[in-house]
């Protein structure tokens, strides 16, 4: 059928509107294309790497190139249960270098006492602590004390410890809510880190208000540290902490896939010096009483006296805490020792996390790592398995 001269002018008109339209898109794109060449040119100056150096910060007296001052702001950290690592290192791993040194930072001029109190470490230690003193004429009863200090003290998440003295000449004893003792000379210690992490804010907060409530209530006053900088002191300890806190841990597992009858187990572990311990585990120690290592059962189940008679375990578990064991390298030789006895006498293999038979270049490699971390303990006055580690890794 012809077409009709309206149609054929129709149909011109449309195929001319859409080569208008290509046209137009084409020259927008390209113009564009030019835009943007322009802006990202490599001749332009780069506002970050390029700046006039006259612009940039000059360096503050007193400050070293690296060194921080005061923070602007301070992030509240979350409390939540510390990863501790059972892990084996790679042999060739490079030691991991320490980026806290406690030796210096850990103690504020804020947190010391009086340098007379002659303060038992083991209940407030001016590294580990945020130390509050005040003295009164009269006394305090200490039922009064922790009736006070019930108000707020329940809230902290790290423990609190208080401690009083008659007057100078006497020593310092730890005070519960069960004594009936006045004391003349108090002291309040709020741990500033366990293994769940650092003392928060709200903890700082609390703990300082509450001190000095209760020491103006009895006519006394407490010196208060600056509460940013004790936060600071808190990260800091936390965070070293963190860098050393591992667990080495090698396993027994039957060689032919089977499993250890637990009336078994318990002959062998105690025939190897373990005792059995009420958190499920046996235990070696040495002649002064500190751990050095125990022995878990691999399966959901714990061992106690009952279990035993009718517990068949998957495997066993050896565990080294190393920041807890006085000679890390002692405590993992004798850890050592001990599984291949037990894999003699119950016929296991001595494997790592993946089932793995223990090769020697990887026992090497967990014995120096275990030597190098108790030595950055000790370098940061932490003593692997004293007074002040054992409250730490607690």
């Amino acid at each position: 059928m012809a077409l009709s001269e309206l149609q054929i002018s129709l149909i011109g008109a449309g195929a001319l509107a859409v080569a208008i339209v290509w046209g137009y898109n084409v020259w927008q794109e390209r113009k564009h294309r030019k835009t943007a060449e322009k802006l990202l040119r490599s001749d332009q100056p780069d506002a970050l790497l390029d700046e006039p150096a006259e612009s940039l910060p000059r360096p503050v007296a007193g400050i070293k190139p690296g060194q921080f001052s005061a923070p602007a702001e301070y992030t509240e950290p979350r409390i939540e249960p510390r990863m501790v690592a059972a892990v084996v290192p790679e042999p060739q791993q490079e030691p991991r270098p320490q980026r806290t040194d406690l030796s210096s930072a850990a103690v504020s001029p804020e947190s010391r006492p009086a340098p007379d109190t002659g303060l038992p470490a083991q209940w407030a230690d001016p590294a580990v602590d945020c130390v509050l003193c005040f003295s009164v004429d009269a006394g305090i009863p200490a039922s009064t004390v922790f009736s006070m200090q019930m108000e707020w003290s329940p809230l902290l998440t790290k423990p609190l410890r208080w401690l009083g003295r008659a007057d100078a000449t006497s020593g310092w004893v730890l005070v519960d809510a069960e004594s009936s003792v006045s004391y003349g000379e108090w002291v309040a210690a709020l741990q500033l880190a366990d293994r769940r992490g650092a003392a928060t804010d709200g903890d700082l907060g609390r703990f300082m208000d509450g001190v000095a409530q209760i020491a103006a209530q009895a006519g006394a006053a407490v010196e208060l540290p600056v509460r940013g900088d004790v936060l600071m002191r808190a990260a800091a300890l936390d965070e070293f902490c963190a860098s050393v806190d591992i667990q080495f841990s090698v396993h027994i597992v039957e060689a032919s896939g089977g499993v250890f009858i637990g009336t078994r187990l318990r002959g062998v572990a105690e025939a190897g010096g373990l005792s059995l311990g009420t958190d499920g585990r046996f235990h070696a120690r040495d002649t002064a009483g500190s751990e050095l290592f125990s022995l878990a059962n691999m399966g959901q189940e714990r061992f106690d006296p009952e279990s035993l008679k009718s517990l068949s375990a998957p495997g066993l578990t050896l565990t080294l805490d190393v920041p807890r064991c006085v000679d890390g390298a002692a405590a993992f030789d004798q850890m050592l020792s001990a599984g291949r006895q037990m894999t003699r006498v119950l016929g296991g293999v001595l494997v790592d996390a993946q089932r793995v038979p223990l090769a020697e270049a990887m026992i090497t490699g967990i014995r120096a790592k275990t030597i190098e971390l108790q030595q950055s303990m000790r370098n940061a006055g932490i003593e692997p398995g004293g007074t002040r580690a054992l409250r730490l890794f607690a």
